[in-house]
Formats: C-alpha cells, structure tokens, sequence
C-alpha cells in the first residue's frame, strides 16, 4: 500500500502565495497617489474597454494588478456590496473601509480553501472633505489588508518604484505633480534611463473632492496632455 502525498500546511500557504507574487508581478504597475484636492491614479494601459482603475461608489474608487477576469468579478462585487448597503441603509454608510473588509475576507477564504489563489493585489481609496480623511486600503492575495498614507505602488516592480515615489512624493503636492510623479515611476527601470510614456498609453483617473457627490471621473486625452506638460 502506498503512502499518501503529504505537504505540510506551512509548504502549502508558502507554495500558493508564491504563485501569486509571481503572477501579480507580471502584470504593469499602478500607482496611487494623493495630492491636494483628492486621490490620483495611474498605470500604463493602452487598451481603452479594459480598466484596471474604476469608480465603486460616490466617493470610492477600486485599481487592481494581476489576472484581469479576477479583479474584474471582484470589482463587481464590490459594485453590488455598495449598491446594496446604499439602498438598504443610507449613501453615507457606504466606505472604503467596509468594502476593504468584505474584499478581504473573500480573498483570505479564497486563499486557504481553494487550490489556486487569487493572483490579484487591490486598492480601495474614498476621498473625504478635507485630505486628513482621505482612505486608501491596499489588499493583497492572501487577504491581508494595509491602510495606507500618501501613496501607493503595486505590481511589476513594486518595491524598487515604492521607493522611488517615496523619495519624491510629499504632502499637499498638486495634481499635475503628483501625475508627473507617477508618469516618471511608471517609466522608471530598474537599469538604464527612463521611459517616456505617452499621454495615449496611460489609464489615468482621479477621485476629486471638489466635485458634488460623485468625485470620480477619468483624464484623458487633451485635458491630460495638458496636465502632464504643466508638470
């Protein structure tokens, strides 16, 4: 009689998350970035149907890296999760913060009980009135949820672009600063001078406190072109 296969639960976890790194670095960064009046965000992305950046809600926007057919059904999820907390409650209940948590508990479940884990990393960001109640969540494969201030760098080469943004980055920064910053980090190699990256190969999308409600919307186009050479 032969022995049953045997992995430890250690080998296990370590096994699926390192599945999903790989996976997750493959894909381009996006980079989130805040600045006076809101939450900017922009990857390179030419295709103009396939969004990795999106509006949940009022004041609430979703990025994502990794498998797009994933985040893609995550993202509608979170759709209906604030959705239905909107109309079962009221506007105002919904916020960056609950959504995070029930992404994180979808992508924690996922990741221990199924074979393959999600290869996905995830941003919720709400704008508040005034920059001190800015949120900004990162949400890793594993489920494991990261508040986080000022900005963030995910997929490709994350670290080595983090602390290129980290060295620039600063507090009260305006809009075209900020998307400079984000245009020269996503044209940043790790050997070799930066790329330029086009105003038409950019995803590019802002939560803007200023707005009525609904402080999403998307920059392209001439209007971005003309942010980027005002930087």
């Amino acid at each position: 009689m032969s022995m049953p296969f045997y992995v430890s639960p250690e080998q296990l976890m370590k096994d699926r998350a390192d599945y999903a790194r790989k996976g997750i670095a493959r894909g381009r960064s996006v980079v989130v970035l805040a600045y006076d009046d809101g939450i900017a965000f922009a990857t390179e992305n030419p295709s103009r149907a396939l969004h990795k950046v999106s509006e949940i809600y009022d004041r609430i926007a979703f990025a994502a890296v990794g498998k797009y057919n994933e985040f893609e059904n995550l993202r509608v999820a979170g759709v209906r999760y604030a959705d239905l907390r909107g109309y079962s409650y009221d506007r105002g209940d919904v916020n960056a913060r609950g959504l995070a948590n029930a992404y994180a508990q979808t992508l924690g479940t996922v990741f221990t009980t199924e074979s393959k884990p999600l290869e996905v990393e995830l941003v919720v960001a709400e704008v508040g009135a005034e920059p001190g109640a800015d949120q900004i969540y990162r949400l890793s494969y594993d489920g494991s949820v990261t508040d986080e201030h000022g900005y963030v760098v995910m997929g490709g080469q994350a670290e080595h672009l983090g602390a290129r943004v980290a060295g620039e980055w600063a507090a009260g920064m305006t809009l075209p600063q900020v998307l400079g910053l984000a245009v020269r980090t996503l044209g940043a190699q790790a050997e070799g001078e930066t790329r330029v990256i086009p105003a038409g190969q950019l995803e590019v999308a802002v939560l803007d406190r200023t707005r009525p409600r609904r402080a999403f919307r998307r920059l392209s186009g001439p209007l971005l072109e003309d942010l980027l050479a005002g930087t």
